[in-house]
Protein backbone atom coordinates (compact mmCIF):
# COMPACT_ATOMS: atom_id res chain seq x y z
CA UNK A 1 0.00 0.00 0.00
CA UNK A 2 2.82 2.39 0.85
CA UNK A 3 4.60 1.58 -2.41
CA UNK A 4 1.41 2.14 -4.40
CA UNK A 5 0.90 5.50 -2.71
CA UNK A 6 4.44 6.58 -3.53
CA UNK A 7 4.08 5.51 -7.15
CA UNK A 8 0.79 7.37 -7.57
CA UNK A 9 2.27 10.49 -5.95
CA UNK A 10 5.22 10.31 -8.36
CA UNK A 11 2.86 9.97 -11.34
CA UNK A 12 0.83 12.99 -10.25
CA UNK A 13 4.02 15.00 -9.75
CA UNK A 14 5.21 14.14 -13.25
CA UNK A 15 1.83 15.11 -14.72
CA UNK A 16 1.83 18.47 -12.97
CA UNK A 17 5.44 19.11 -14.01
CA UNK A 18 4.77 18.20 -17.65
CA UNK A 19 1.71 20.40 -18.03
CA UNK A 20 2.74 23.33 -15.81
CA UNK A 21 6.36 23.66 -16.97
CA UNK A 22 5.62 25.32 -20.34
CA UNK A 23 3.39 27.98 -18.75
CA UNK A 24 5.75 28.69 -15.87
CA UNK A 25 8.83 29.07 -18.07
CA UNK A 26 7.12 30.74 -21.03
CA UNK A 27 8.52 34.10 -22.10
CA UNK A 28 9.30 35.70 -25.47
CA UNK A 29 12.73 34.79 -26.80
CA UNK A 30 14.10 35.96 -30.16
CA UNK A 31 10.71 36.36 -31.80
CA UNK A 32 11.31 36.96 -35.53
CA UNK A 33 9.92 40.37 -36.47
CA UNK A 34 10.58 42.27 -39.70
CA UNK A 35 11.79 45.87 -39.62
CA UNK A 36 12.18 48.49 -42.33
CA UNK A 37 13.60 52.00 -42.31
CA UNK A 38 16.78 54.03 -42.39
CA UNK A 39 19.79 52.52 -40.62
CA UNK A 40 19.61 55.19 -37.91
CA UNK A 41 15.91 54.60 -37.26
CA UNK A 42 16.39 50.82 -37.22
CA UNK A 43 19.23 51.09 -34.69
CA UNK A 44 17.14 53.32 -32.43
CA UNK A 45 14.20 50.92 -32.61
CA UNK A 46 16.40 47.93 -31.82
CA UNK A 47 17.85 49.71 -28.80
CA UNK A 48 14.45 50.81 -27.54
CA UNK A 49 12.97 47.30 -27.78
CA UNK A 50 16.04 45.70 -26.19
CA UNK A 51 15.88 48.16 -23.31
CA UNK A 52 12.20 47.41 -22.72
CA UNK A 53 12.38 43.60 -23.14
CA UNK A 54 15.91 42.27 -23.60
CA UNK A 55 16.12 39.33 -25.98
CA UNK A 56 12.39 39.25 -26.73
CA UNK A 57 12.54 40.23 -30.40
CA UNK A 58 15.01 39.36 -33.15
CA UNK A 59 14.59 41.91 -35.94
CA UNK A 60 14.94 40.87 -39.57
CA UNK A 61 15.43 43.78 -41.96
CA UNK A 62 13.23 43.93 -45.08
CA UNK A 63 13.08 46.41 -47.93
CA UNK A 64 9.55 47.77 -47.62
CA UNK A 65 5.99 47.20 -46.41
CA UNK A 66 5.18 44.79 -49.22
CA UNK A 67 8.08 42.53 -48.27
CA UNK A 68 7.05 42.68 -44.61
CA UNK A 69 3.46 41.66 -45.42
CA UNK A 70 4.70 38.79 -47.57
CA UNK A 71 6.95 37.56 -44.75
CA UNK A 72 4.04 37.66 -42.29
CA UNK A 73 1.73 35.79 -44.65
CA UNK A 74 4.43 33.16 -45.24
CA UNK A 75 4.74 32.88 -41.44
CA UNK A 76 8.42 33.75 -41.54
CA UNK A 77 7.88 36.56 -39.02
CA UNK A 78 5.20 37.41 -36.46
CA UNK A 79 4.91 41.05 -37.44
CA UNK A 80 6.81 44.08 -38.64
CA UNK A 81 7.93 47.54 -37.56
CA UNK A 82 7.96 50.04 -40.43
CA UNK A 83 9.93 53.22 -39.81
CA UNK A 84 9.20 55.15 -42.99
CA UNK A 85 7.76 58.65 -43.33
CA UNK A 86 4.67 57.32 -41.52
CA UNK A 87 5.58 54.78 -38.86
CA UNK A 88 3.44 51.63 -38.74
CA UNK A 89 3.46 48.34 -36.85
CA UNK A 90 2.09 45.22 -38.54
CA UNK A 91 0.78 42.37 -36.41
CA UNK A 92 -0.74 38.95 -36.98
CA UNK A 93 -3.17 37.84 -34.29
CA UNK A 94 -3.75 34.60 -36.21
CA UNK A 95 -0.09 33.66 -35.73
CA UNK A 96 -0.08 34.49 -32.02
CA UNK A 97 -2.35 36.73 -30.03
CA UNK A 98 0.25 37.28 -27.24
CA UNK A 99 2.87 38.37 -29.80
CA UNK A 100 0.32 40.64 -31.46
CA UNK A 101 -0.31 42.30 -28.10
CA UNK A 102 3.44 42.57 -27.52
CA UNK A 103 3.91 44.36 -30.84
CA UNK A 104 1.03 46.71 -30.01
CA UNK A 105 3.02 47.67 -26.91
CA UNK A 106 6.05 48.26 -29.13
CA UNK A 107 3.89 50.61 -31.23
CA UNK A 108 2.95 52.59 -28.12
CA UNK A 109 6.60 52.98 -27.10
CA UNK A 110 7.55 53.88 -30.67
CA UNK A 111 4.84 56.55 -30.74
CA UNK A 112 6.11 58.04 -27.48
CA UNK A 113 9.67 58.10 -28.80
CA UNK A 114 8.76 59.69 -32.13
CA UNK A 115 6.73 62.45 -30.49
CA UNK A 116 9.44 63.08 -27.91
CA UNK A 117 12.00 63.46 -30.69
CA UNK A 118 9.69 65.82 -32.60
CA UNK A 119 9.12 67.96 -29.50
CA UNK A 120 12.87 68.08 -28.79
CA UNK A 121 13.61 69.11 -32.37
CA UNK A 122 10.99 71.88 -32.22
CA UNK A 123 12.36 73.15 -28.93
CA UNK A 124 15.91 73.16 -30.29
CA UNK A 125 14.73 75.16 -33.30
CA UNK A 126 13.04 77.65 -31.02
CA UNK A 127 9.60 77.06 -32.49
CA UNK A 128 6.83 78.50 -30.29
CA UNK A 129 4.30 76.06 -31.77
CA UNK A 130 4.22 72.46 -30.52
CA UNK A 131 4.58 69.92 -33.33
CA UNK A 132 1.47 67.91 -34.25
CA UNK A 133 1.02 64.59 -32.48
CA UNK A 134 2.27 61.66 -34.57
CA UNK A 135 0.31 58.41 -34.33
CA UNK A 136 1.84 55.02 -35.06
CA UNK A 137 -0.79 52.93 -36.80
CA UNK A 138 -1.18 49.27 -35.87
CA UNK A 139 -2.47 46.96 -38.63
CA UNK A 140 -3.46 43.34 -38.11
CA UNK A 141 -2.35 41.78 -41.40
CA UNK A 142 -3.68 38.27 -40.69
CA UNK A 143 -6.45 38.61 -38.10
CA UNK A 144 -8.28 35.81 -36.34
CA UNK A 145 -11.68 34.87 -37.72
CA UNK A 146 -14.83 36.46 -36.31
CA UNK A 147 -16.02 32.97 -35.35
CA UNK A 148 -12.93 32.52 -33.15
CA UNK A 149 -11.78 36.04 -32.19
CA UNK A 150 -9.53 34.87 -29.34
CA UNK A 151 -8.11 31.83 -31.11
CA UNK A 152 -9.40 29.57 -28.34
CA UNK A 153 -11.14 27.14 -30.69
CA UNK A 154 -7.98 26.27 -32.57
CA UNK A 155 -5.87 26.07 -29.41
CA UNK A 156 -8.37 24.06 -27.37
CA UNK A 157 -8.75 21.51 -30.16
CA UNK A 158 -5.18 20.28 -29.95
CA UNK A 159 -5.26 18.47 -26.60
CA UNK A 160 -8.42 16.45 -27.46
CA UNK A 161 -6.83 15.64 -30.82
CA UNK A 162 -3.72 14.20 -29.12
CA UNK A 163 -5.81 12.46 -26.48
CA UNK A 164 -8.14 11.05 -29.13
CA UNK A 165 -5.27 9.64 -31.15
CA UNK A 166 -3.71 8.14 -28.04
CA UNK A 167 -6.96 6.57 -26.79
CA UNK A 168 -7.68 5.27 -30.29
CA UNK A 169 -4.32 3.53 -30.44
CA UNK A 170 -4.75 2.03 -26.96
CA UNK A 171 -8.34 0.90 -27.62
CA UNK A 172 -7.39 -0.75 -30.90
CA UNK A 173 -4.44 -2.46 -29.24
CA UNK A 174 -6.69 -3.90 -26.54
CA UNK A 175 -9.78 -4.74 -28.60
CA UNK A 176 -8.32 -6.01 -31.89
CA UNK A 177 -6.20 -9.14 -32.18
CA UNK A 178 -3.62 -9.22 -34.97
CA UNK A 179 -1.07 -6.60 -35.93
CA UNK A 180 -2.37 -6.06 -39.44
CA UNK A 181 -5.97 -5.97 -38.29
CA UNK A 182 -5.00 -3.29 -35.80
CA UNK A 183 -3.34 -1.35 -38.59
CA UNK A 184 -6.54 -1.47 -40.63
CA UNK A 185 -8.58 -0.41 -37.60
CA UNK A 186 -6.30 2.59 -37.03
CA UNK A 187 -6.66 3.61 -40.68
CA UNK A 188 -10.47 3.46 -40.49
CA UNK A 189 -10.52 5.26 -37.15
CA UNK A 190 -8.23 8.04 -38.43
CA UNK A 191 -10.20 8.56 -41.64
CA UNK A 192 -13.61 8.70 -39.96
CA UNK A 193 -12.24 10.74 -37.07
CA UNK A 194 -10.72 13.25 -39.47
CA UNK A 195 -14.02 13.79 -41.25
CA UNK A 196 -15.95 14.11 -38.00
CA UNK A 197 -13.52 16.39 -36.15
CA UNK A 198 -13.04 18.67 -39.15
CA UNK A 199 -16.81 19.15 -39.30
CA UNK A 200 -17.03 19.86 -35.55
CA UNK A 201 -14.03 22.18 -35.34
CA UNK A 202 -14.71 23.89 -38.66
CA UNK A 203 -18.32 24.52 -39.74
CA UNK A 204 -19.77 23.84 -36.27
CA UNK A 205 -17.43 25.58 -33.79
CA UNK A 206 -15.68 27.88 -36.26
CA UNK A 207 -12.23 27.09 -34.91
CA UNK A 208 -10.79 25.94 -38.26
CA UNK A 209 -10.93 28.32 -41.21
CA UNK A 210 -9.27 26.27 -43.95
CA UNK A 211 -10.79 24.06 -46.60
CA UNK A 212 -12.80 21.21 -45.07
CA UNK A 213 -11.17 18.37 -46.99
CA UNK A 214 -7.64 19.59 -46.26
CA UNK A 215 -8.49 19.96 -42.58
CA UNK A 216 -9.98 16.46 -42.61
CA UNK A 217 -6.81 15.04 -44.15
CA UNK A 218 -4.60 16.86 -41.65
CA UNK A 219 -6.63 15.68 -38.64
CA UNK A 220 -6.81 12.11 -39.97
CA UNK A 221 -3.04 12.04 -40.48
CA UNK A 222 -2.51 13.50 -36.98
CA UNK A 223 -4.72 10.81 -35.42
CA UNK A 224 -2.85 8.11 -37.33
CA UNK A 225 0.51 9.64 -36.36
CA UNK A 226 -0.40 9.31 -32.67
CA UNK A 227 -2.26 5.99 -32.80
CA UNK A 228 -0.12 4.00 -35.25
CA UNK A 229 3.10 4.07 -33.18
CA UNK A 230 1.16 2.73 -30.19
CA UNK A 231 -0.24 -0.25 -32.08
CA UNK A 232 3.14 -0.68 -33.77
CA UNK A 233 5.02 -0.98 -30.49
CA UNK A 234 2.33 -3.28 -29.12
CA UNK A 235 2.87 -5.54 -32.12
CA UNK A 236 6.63 -5.38 -31.59
CA UNK A 237 7.02 -5.73 -27.81
CA UNK A 238 3.56 -6.62 -26.52
CA UNK A 239 1.29 -4.77 -24.10
CA UNK A 240 4.19 -2.69 -22.79
CA UNK A 241 4.03 -0.78 -26.07
CA UNK A 242 0.85 0.93 -24.88
CA UNK A 243 3.07 3.18 -22.73
CA UNK A 244 4.24 4.94 -25.91
CA UNK A 245 1.03 6.96 -25.88
CA UNK A 246 1.01 8.35 -22.33
CA UNK A 247 4.78 8.73 -22.04
CA UNK A 248 5.86 9.98 -25.48
CA UNK A 249 2.78 11.72 -26.83
CA UNK A 250 1.12 13.05 -23.68
CA UNK A 251 3.89 13.73 -21.16
CA UNK A 252 6.73 14.65 -23.53
CA UNK A 253 5.51 15.80 -26.95
CA UNK A 254 2.31 17.61 -25.96
CA UNK A 255 3.85 20.10 -23.49
CA UNK A 256 6.46 21.20 -26.05
CA UNK A 257 4.05 21.25 -29.01
CA UNK A 258 3.69 25.07 -28.85
CA UNK A 259 -0.02 24.69 -29.57
CA UNK A 260 -1.02 27.40 -27.10
CA UNK A 261 1.99 29.71 -27.52
CA UNK A 262 4.74 30.44 -30.04
CA UNK A 263 7.57 27.93 -30.04
CA UNK A 264 9.94 30.80 -29.24
CA UNK A 265 8.27 31.12 -25.83
CA UNK A 266 9.69 27.74 -24.79
CA UNK A 267 13.29 27.39 -23.61
CA UNK A 268 15.63 26.42 -26.46
CA UNK A 269 15.74 23.96 -28.07
CA UNK A 270 12.41 22.49 -26.90
CA UNK A 271 10.22 24.65 -29.10
CA UNK A 272 11.96 23.34 -32.22
CA UNK A 273 12.10 19.77 -30.87
CA UNK A 274 8.35 19.81 -30.34
CA UNK A 275 7.76 20.40 -34.05
CA UNK A 276 9.23 16.97 -34.83
CA UNK A 277 6.45 15.20 -32.92
CA UNK A 278 2.80 14.75 -33.94
CA UNK A 279 1.24 17.26 -31.47
CA UNK A 280 3.52 20.11 -32.55
CA UNK A 281 3.33 19.30 -36.25
CA UNK A 282 -0.46 19.00 -36.13
CA UNK A 283 -0.84 22.34 -34.31
CA UNK A 284 1.37 24.10 -36.85
CA UNK A 285 -0.30 22.48 -39.84
CA UNK A 286 -3.88 23.27 -38.78
CA UNK A 287 -2.97 26.90 -38.07
CA UNK A 288 -1.28 27.21 -41.46
CA UNK A 289 -4.25 25.65 -43.25
CA UNK A 290 -6.62 28.03 -41.48
CA UNK A 291 -4.76 31.32 -41.81
CA UNK A 292 -1.48 31.00 -43.71
CA UNK A 293 -1.99 29.26 -47.07
CA UNK A 294 1.18 30.95 -48.35
CA UNK A 295 3.33 29.31 -45.65
CA UNK A 296 5.52 26.32 -46.45
CA UNK A 297 3.52 23.39 -45.06
CA UNK A 298 5.75 20.57 -46.28
CA UNK A 299 7.52 20.00 -42.95
CA UNK A 300 4.46 19.35 -40.72
CA UNK A 301 2.87 17.14 -43.39
CA UNK A 302 6.11 15.16 -43.62
CA UNK A 303 6.48 14.82 -39.83
CA UNK A 304 2.95 13.45 -39.43
CA UNK A 305 3.37 11.10 -42.39
CA UNK A 306 6.67 9.75 -41.02
CA UNK A 307 5.13 8.97 -37.62
CA UNK A 308 2.10 7.30 -39.21
CA UNK A 309 4.18 5.27 -41.67
CA UNK A 310 6.73 4.45 -38.98
CA UNK A 311 3.99 3.07 -36.75
CA UNK A 312 2.64 1.01 -39.63
CA UNK A 313 6.08 -0.41 -40.37
CA UNK A 314 6.44 -1.41 -36.70
CA UNK A 315 3.15 -3.28 -36.98
CA UNK A 316 4.38 -5.12 -40.07
CA UNK A 317 7.69 -5.98 -38.41
CA UNK A 318 5.89 -7.17 -35.29
CA UNK A 319 3.50 -9.24 -37.39
CA UNK A 320 6.27 -11.15 -39.14
CA UNK A 321 8.48 -11.33 -36.05
CA UNK A 322 5.83 -13.42 -34.31
CA UNK A 323 5.01 -15.51 -37.38
CA UNK A 324 1.82 -13.71 -38.23
CA UNK A 325 1.23 -12.52 -34.71
CA UNK A 326 0.53 -16.00 -33.33
CA UNK A 327 2.35 -15.54 -30.03
CA UNK A 328 1.14 -12.03 -29.37
CA UNK A 329 -2.43 -12.87 -30.41
CA UNK A 330 -2.55 -15.91 -28.14
CA UNK A 331 -1.29 -13.86 -25.21
CA UNK A 332 -3.75 -11.06 -25.98
CA UNK A 333 -6.69 -13.45 -26.27
CA UNK A 334 -5.78 -15.09 -22.98
CA UNK A 335 -5.41 -11.71 -21.27
CA UNK A 336 -8.84 -10.62 -22.49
Amino acid sequence: MAALGLVLAAIVSVLVLAFAWPSVTAEPRDLPVAISGTPEAVDLARQAVDDAQPGAIAFDEVDDREAAVAAIQARDVYGAVLLGPEAEVLTSSAASLPVSQLLSGVADRLEEGVNAQAAAAAAAAGSPVAPPHIEVEVTDVVPLAESDPRGTGLTAAMFPLVLGGMLGGIAVSLAVIGALRRLLAVAIYAAVGGLALAAILGPWFGGLQGEYWLNSAAIALALAAVAAPITGFVALIGRAGIAVGPVVMLLFANPISAAAMPKEFLPAPWGEVGQWFPPGAAATLLRDLSYFPAADQAFPWLVLACWAVGGALLSVVGHFRTAGGAEADAEAAEAV
